[in-house]
């Protein structure tokens, strides 16, 4: 079992950045797929980001050129920098692993872009 914790939300105003952080507490973490889902008021969860273990990354268009995610293997530790923030990126975020046929989630993190 792995227990993934994130952190780092909170209330910004638009155009501001946010780091979120996901702890993972496994020591295999450089073998896990890596993603970033949030789920906005009245939506469905959605892909935000991902990282393979090659370090490969990939964003969904809503996204793309404001979010980064990266990984710092060492720490076990996934990140999603957020800059240009707008109102419609309020969401709850949630870390995912994923590897072979097993995933794990975080609890989620609440996100709220407001003036």
């Amino acid at each position: 079992q792995v227990q993934l914790v994130e952190s780092g939300g909170g209330l910004v105003q638009p155009g501001g950045s946010l780091r979120l952080s996901c702890a993972a507490s496994t020591s295999t973490f450089s073998t896990y797929l890596m993603r970033w889902y949030r789920q906005g008021p009245g939506k469905e969860r959605e892909l935000v980001a991902s990282i393979t273990t090659g370090g490969s990354t990939s964003y969904a268009d809503s996204v793309k050129g404001r979010f980064t995610i990266s990984r710092d293997n060492a720490q076990n530790t996934v990140y999603l920098q957020m800059n240009s923030l707008k109102a419609e990126d309020t969401a709850v975020y949630y870390c995912y692993a994923r590897k072979l046929i097993r995933d794990f989630w975080g609890q989620g993190t609440q996100v709220t872009v407001s003036s």
